[in-house]
């Protein structure tokens, strides 16, 4: 294949081209992607990276520890993520289970059911991924239980609660100053049936809003604002009466952001974000909306799921203390 048709084939890729032009063209790709199994292709990969690790000297270790990214410790201090993560913690309503969630996950568990390019996440070589997002591994674990609970009554609307604080790993790169390769987020979710006029999605949006409130103020926020945008004219309803509710939080404004652009094919339905600040303005730290996931996990289009998290180092930097 010349060099010619591999820029045909891969336009968007530079790199991709280049070393499929110097090492066999495409069709190394197929064999690797297509022509041996996952057990065998593991087998290959760890051998690989074992000849490869066989050859770094501590030096070489030392100057990739100096420069990568992705290795370098949290600049949040500790004392401040560790207050800031009980305060969270310490506001999570009754009934949600708190879940120590493992690093990594299956392959594709971020891409296969939610929208996220896999070339945002950290793919290992015995082929699972780095976590990028608590709500991710929350989510297959509440349609885990889900799963069991319709095996034993195809009608249980028995809720699923869960969250979990986690270190994450987005391999992205941000044009923003401050965005961090590694982080921590509190995720929340909420797995459930479609019980009729839409009465999942607003108790359960209307109890992570109120968990929002709390726990920004725990954490020290002096204000808080949500932003609300309805994705669909059906939900409306929904948007209307929790903005109507959540009037009545102290220090927490509503409104309405229709020009939001991110998530849109994440979420379905209803989305919101949360800034927090002590001043005049404040950052974003929490983002949330209702995901069909669990339709796709379960086999079965009656359920639910409201997921949000929420920045943990974000808040630990920019919120004092709360005295």
């Amino acid at each position: 294949m010349t060099s010619d048709d591999l820029d045909q084939e891969f336009p968007a890729n530079p790199a991709l081209r280049r070393i499929l032009g110097r090492h066999g063209g495409p069709e190394l790709l197929d064999l690797l992607t297509d022509g041996m199994s996952g057990g065998d292709l593991t087998t290959l990969l760890l051998e690989v990276f074992r000849r490869r690790a066989d050859r770094r000297s501590p030096a070489e270790v030392m100057r990739r520890y100096r420069d990568d990214r992705f290795v370098a410790p949290a600049p949040v201090s500790f004392a401040a993520l560790r207050r800031t993560e009980d305060a969270l913690l310490s506001a999570l309503p009754d009934g949600f289970e708190t879940l120590v969630l493992a690093p990594v996950l299956p392959l594709a568990a971020h891409s296969a059911v939610a929208t996220v390019d896999p070339r945002k996440v950290i793919a290992t070589v015995r082929g699972s991924e780095v976590a990028a997002d608590p709500t991710n591994a929350l989510a297959l674990e509440a349609s885990l239980r889900r799963s069991r609970a319709l095996a034993a009554d195809p009608r249980s609307d028995a809720l699923v609660r869960l969250a979990a604080c986690q270190r994450v790993v987005r391999a992205q790169h941000f044009g923003r100053s401050g965005m961090l390769a590694h982080f921590q987020i509190l995720g929340l979710v909420t797995a459930g049936r479609d019980t009729g006029n839409r009465s999942f999605e607003h108790q359960q949006l209307a109890e992570h809003l109120r968990f929002a409130a709390r726990a920004t103020a725990a954490a020290g926020a002096r204000w808080t604002q949500i932003r609300l945008t309805c994705l669909e004219d059906a939900s409306r309803p929904v948007a209307d009466r929790i903005r109507e509710e959540c009037a009545g939080f102290p220090d927490v404004s509503v409104t309405e952001d229709p020009d939001r652009t991110t998530g849109r094919g994440y979420y379905r339905g209803l989305c919101f974000k949360i800034f927090a600040g002590v001043d005049e303005s404040g950052p974003e730290v929490g983002d949330g909306g209702f995901a069909d996931w669990s339709q796709s996990l379960t086999g079965n289009r009656k359920e639910r799921l409201l997921i949000s998290g929420f920045g943990v180092d974000r808040l630990a930097e920019t919120l004092p203390p709360r005295v």
